[in-house]
């Protein structure tokens, strides 16, 4: 007997697999709930097999049979994967789906101009984007939820492989009055006596407060967020100072306020943006094209979103 199922019906069972909730996996794969549950029930009644326990408080769970069904579904994902980049060798084309994840740091930033311009040179692929902070990405680069990811150079374990685009240098952001905003740069230790709003990302926050520790001091942290626009508009209005990479083409905060940008001296690190991917994913079509592409639109003369200045320089708007 032919079986009736779909590849689509297998992703999104192994979405919900894997978030535990079909809210959840309707929101990873951008489709609706019932479009989820009409899948797993097609699935469950195909193969005569209860796949999840259903808790009213608690989500779903997978059953010991559901748990071994989950992996030949992510076996045969793959393997329907690697058909497309075989076909895809064979005809010269890049096309099917691209899976890219970003750093949320600068996710709305850089991505929504490299992805127009990435789409417009290959219109066959379906390029699907994911914001997450950086232990997410890994995670998701290790799992084949994502096939490549923009992200800087923070923590990459030796697993995953890195291509380097632009160095990018700390700098504080300063509301227009502060009294160090006249600076041509300032130091860790100068910022140490006034409140600070952190960036509180996972391994981001760990990064920008070494700039302290390597010197014996610690920051006065007033406030603290996971968004970096909610950052940016707290300096603006005087809350305290914020630490950053990323420089915008515009350097109002999101309130449209003012903010001022210092070159940070002393023991700190500029970062790298790049691509990051796990081994083996440059025998991709597709990840070999977006790759080339974004070599291409992020220099060091050039980015989306963002301006590129010589170090040093400061700017005040």
């Amino acid at each position: 007997m032919a079986l009736r199922i779909t590849l689509r019906q297998l992703e999104y069972f192994v979405a919900v697999g894997e978030c535990g909730s079909i809210a959840l996996a309707a929101e990873k794969v951008n489709v609706s709930s019932p479009s989820i549950s009409s899948a797993i029930s097609q699935l469950e009644a195909e193969f005569g097999l209860q796949l999840f326990i259903r808790r009213h408080a608690h989500g779903l769970s997978l059953t010991q049979g559901g748990a071994r069904f989950m992996d030949t579904a992510r076996e045969v994902l793959e393997r329907a994967g690697a058909l497309n980049d075989l076909a895809n060798d064979i005809t010269g084309k890049v096309r099917g789906p691209l899976n890219v994840g970003c750093l949320i740091t600068f996710a709305q930033i850089v991505l929504p101009q490299l992805r127009r311009s990435f789409i417009d040179t290959y219109p066959e692929i379906q390029f699907h984007q994911f914001e997450r902070d950086q232990q997410e990405l890994f995670d998701a680069l290790r799992s084949a939820r994502l096939d490549i990811a923009l992200t800087y150079d923070l923590n990459v374990p030796a697993d995953l492989e890195f291509v380097p685009l632009i160095d990018l240098p700390p700098f504080a952001l300063l509301h227009e009055t502060h009294e160090l905003a006249h600076l041509e740069s300032v130091s860790p230790a100068e910022l140490s006596d006034y409140p600070m709003v952190l960036l509180d990302l996972p391994m981001s926050a760990e990064y920008f407060l070494s700039f302290f520790t390597k010197l014996g001091i610690s920051p006065m942290i007033e406030e603290r967020t996971r968004d970096i626009a909610v950052m940016r508009s707290l300096v603006a209005n005087g809350f305290g100072y914020g630490l950053a990479n990323i420089r915008p083409v515009t350097e109002l905060a999101p309130d449209g306020r003012k903010l001022c940008l210092v070159p940070l001296t002393g023991p700190v690190r500029n970062l790298k943006l790049g691509l990051l991917m796990s081994e083996g994913a440059r025998n991709s079509r597709s990840i070999r094209a977006f790759i080339e592409h974004a070599t291409a639109r992020i220099t060091p003369d050039n980015a989306p979103g963002l301006q590129v200045r010589p170090k040093g320089l400061r700017h005040a708007f």
